[in-house]
């Protein structure tokens, strides 16, 4: 069988917190139960195009069904300049640092003409940390692919909880977030190099990756995940401040609640499987999690 090249980390996970699903799909929808308390867990991607616009019927009667829905974030209380305000200071270099000093010579030109060939000047960017511009970068594929955050599964959870005066809560906070990309600063240039990787062919990567949540093909996404995250330097550290140490924090916030409250949890597909993923771990904690 041919090797599948790995994929850059922080590709994935923003590809798993800019995607949204289609209606039409299975989605990674599970039951938590413990002590006669049920629980739904749902494995979320966050933009859609307009094909993708609407929940599944077994979502909503989940979300009916709890007392709080539960986010990473709750960004619908947040207005496009309290997030702008709130972000450009993690995004920000600091100390008379630019995009050029974080970057070798060869991966600040690669990034140079990727941007001139879409008529941008990468001047824009040159205070900018190389995650922020890297960011910038998937969502202009995605846009072109045409995929928006409009249509994206987070904002119609936390819409449909609106409508439906459900509370919300949230597992962090945005800044917390931002900083997990900043654990991956001493990774600038593998972060970058990979990311070009995947761009030559984003079509394949992409749509592959959004076909295999489409269908509710978990197995497919667990094997992205181990070939994402292999046992290298980079493979290692990109786990463990994107997934692992959030995993463990949102159990230890969670475990307590879920054996009192009825609660809609939605995260990002990519913390529920493998040995950190949610759903392991709250097996391990003596809760039986059923797929839907």
């Amino acid at each position: 069988m041919k090797a599948i090249p790995r994929i850059s980390h922080l590709f994935i996970m923003v590809l798993f917190t800019v995607l949204s699903f289609n209606s039409l799909a299975a989605p990674a929808l599970y039951k938590v139960e413990k002590n006669g308390i049920s629980s739904y867990l749902f494995g979320t991607v966050h933009v859609g195009d307009a094909s993708m616009e609407g929940l599944p019927k077994k979502v909503t009667e989940a979300i009916d069904q709890s007392d709080e829905v539960i986010v990473e974030v709750d960004i619908s209380k947040l207005t496009p300049l309290q997030m702008q305000q709130r972000s450009m200071p993690f995004m920000m270099l600091k100390d008379g640092k630019t995009l050029q000093t974080e970057l070798s010579k060869q991966n600040y030109n690669k990034l140079k003409d990727y941007f001139a060939k879409k008529s941008i000047d990468i001047a824009m960017f040159n205070g900018l940390k190389p995650w922020a511009v890297m960011v910038t970068m998937m969502q202009i594929e995605f846009q072109n692919a045409g995929y928006s955050d409009k249509t994206g599964i987070d904002k119609q959870v936390l819409s449909y909880a609106k409508e439906h005066n459900i509370k919300i809560g949230e597992l962090e906070t945005l800044e917390q977030q931002l900083q997990m990309f900043d654990g991956m600063a001493l990774l600038s240039n593998e972060m970058i190099e990979e990311t070009f990787k995947q761009l030559a062919d984003i079509n394949t990567y992409f749509i592959k990756l959004v076909n295999a949540w489409k269908s509710g093909d978990m197995d497919t996404l667990t094997d992205y995940y181990n070939m994402s995250f292999d046992d290298s330097n980079y493979g290692e550290i990109s786990e463990q401040v994107m997934l692992v140490n959030r995993n463990d924090k949102w159990v230890e916030q969670l475990v307590p609640r879920l054996t009192n409250e009825k609660l809609f949890v939605a995260v990002g597909a990519l913390h529920l499987p493998e040995q950190h993923g949610l759903i392991k771990q709250l097996k391990d904690k003596g809760f039986s999690v059923t797929s839907l």
